[in-house]
């Protein structure tokens, strides 16, 4: 008769949180490898129809959100400001 080869699978969050409640030793499930993620915070900005066209043409070409496209065009901006100054910096 052959042997089957079961596949346990792992357990959700809610099962390891009850057996870390019961005292056993959950530390197996966790690496410690983690990246911190610092809370966001919320901000209103008033943009013209046309950015807002511009920005949803461009979400729709990327298949992404408005709000992914908005933070991505942000990100450059300040890494080429910071860029910009670390260069003036090293010319003076």
């Amino acid at each position: 008769m052959p042997t089957r080869k079961t596949s346990r699978k792992p357990p959700t969050a809610d099962e390891i949180a009850e057996m870390a409640s019961r005292g056993e030793d959950v530390s197996a499930y966790f690496t410690n490898k983690f990246t911190l993620v610092r809370p966001g915070c919320r901000v209103n900005v008033g943009l013209t129809v046309g950015m807002l066209l511009e920005i949803d043409r461009r979400a729709a070409r990327l298949n992404v959100s408005r709000q992914a496209v908005i933070k991505g065009l942000l990100r450059q901006a300040l890494d080429e400001g910071q860029a910009r100054r670390t260069r003036s910096k090293k010319a003076s």
